[in-house]
């Protein structure tokens, strides 16, 4: 249910190249049961639960984790939201289900190893590696609590609302008046007074208030210590036993901090992202993969922009954004290459560089070497200017290689495009 709830409030949309290309932003996103082991951590109530792989552990997770239970909440893991709501490519309806113990195992083998399709995956889906099974909690109220980093306030801010388990969008259409916005001073920290703001905002029917206020601060406390850009519980529930649970949740980790959250950047789950922006991030450019037909390789990120931009005007579609920034080595220009190609939508490759910390000679040789390396059969449209414009030119010229050369932007952009369309 909460996956991606917040966003219009925590990521944007690139509209240049289709219906399902999304910016990537200073995050690093964790799967379900990653977030609530770590909140467990922090002495935050989750539910009791396990991470299964096959069905065998299936079994195994029955037996030792849950001996008396008569019903298991069995939920797919991939890093979108709107799995409950969710269709798998095998024809099976929701990605999250209460079932009976007994029948745990054979739900689990229909979703493992299978494609989900959400509103937020796009028709391509995404593989169940793992499913999580949980304890069923007798919850008496449903609502919804996240912590952003808001511009205005220049710090964190807390969004809570009395009504949860569906997205803040819907949440803020049908009862704008029931969410509240708590700003917290980044160089104070939460005080009992804010947290009490929190939880009246909350309206909790049954929770101890003073153990309520508790949960909050230890949610901003994990906020803050794991460098989170974003903690989103929807729902954050009031079980029977008058207690305040995490039912489910999601968080984004700034990537700027990778350096001291080693463990929680370990978690991350290379098979559940774009190949292609997996490769580029070992070779460290910056990429994001879109879906259209010509592949751009430019330097400097507004040169990027204005690239993709020109590229639709003249009536193509960028296939991705590729920024080697102004210090690319030979190596990496190959590595962008390989890159582009292995994309089997891309029928022409845009090169525009206009060098100045970027050295033009530096492109031009990791072109050839690239096409020595990768069997190019799209044509390539070259745009270079700058510094060593006229040795980056010939050295391109001297190797044999069948290129369309460029004099300015625009230029590039229409041969690219009328290159594509042949």
């Amino acid at each position: 249910m909460v996956r991606g709830s917040l966003g219009r409030l925590a990521s944007r949309a690139l509209s240049v190249g289709g219906k399902w290309q999304h910016q990537q932003l200073r995050r690093l996103n964790i799967h379900e049961y990653q977030g609530a082991d770590l909140m467990g951590k922090f002495g935050i109530n989750v539910p009791k639960g396990a991470v299964v792989g096959s069905v065998q552990e299936v079994k195994e997770v029955l037996k030792n984790v849950f001996p008396s239970e008569k019903e298991i909440v069995v939920k797919s893991q991939i890093l979108a939201g709107g799995r409950g709501l969710g269709t798998f490519k095998s024809g099976l309806q929701g990605g999250v289900h209460i079932v009976k113990a007994e029948e745990a195992e054979s739900l689990a083998a229909k979703m493992l190893n299978q494609v989900l399709v959400t509103k937020q995956t796009g028709p391509q889906g995404k593989v169940v590696g793992k499913v999580y099974l949980c304890e069923k909690m007798s919850l008496v109220n449903e609502m919804y609590f996240a912590i952003t980093l808001d511009r205005q306030t220049a710090g964190p801010l807390i969004i809570a609302c009395s009504k949860g388990g569906t997205s803040i969008e819907d949440l803020a259409e049908k009862y704008p008046d029931m969410i509240i916005k708590v700003p917290v001073d980044v160089f104070k920290g939460i005080t009992d007074e804010d947290a009490a703001k929190v939880v009246d905002g909350l309206a909790p029917k049954t929770a101890d208030r003073q153990s309520s206020i508790e949960q909050i601060k230890k949610l901003y406390e994990l906020f803050c210590k794991s460098d989170c850009t974003m903690l989103e519980i929807n729902p954050l529930a009031e079980t029977a036993d008058k207690k305040l649970v995490a039912a489910d949740a999601k968080l984004n980790f700034d990537d700027n901090a990778a350096f001291r959250q080693k463990e929680i950047f370990a978690l991350r789950d290379t098979t559940q992202e774009d190949p292609r922006e997996v490769a580029a991030a070992k070779a460290d450019l910056n990429y994001i993969g879109l879906d259209g037909e010509i592949g751009c390789m430019v330097n400097g990120a507004g040169l990027a922009m204005a690239t993709m931009d020109i590229i639709k005007l003249h009536g193509g579609t960028p296939a991705n954004f590729l920024d080697v920034g102004g210090s690319a080595s030979e190596g990496q220009v190959v590595e962008a290459f390989k890159i582009l190609t292995s994309d089997n939508r891309v029928k022409a490759i845009l090169v525009n560089i206009f060098g100045g910390i970027m050295k033009c000679d530096v492109i031009a040789s990791g072109i050839v070497n690239a096409a020595k390396q990768v069997d190019l059969k799209v044509p390539v449209v070259v745009r270079l200017e700058g510094t060593n414009v006229d040795q980056g030119k010939r050295i391109l010229k001297e190797s044999g290689l069948t290129l369309i050369t460029a004099e300015d932007l625009d230029d590039a952009a229409e041969k690219a495009v009328k290159a594509y369309a042949k």
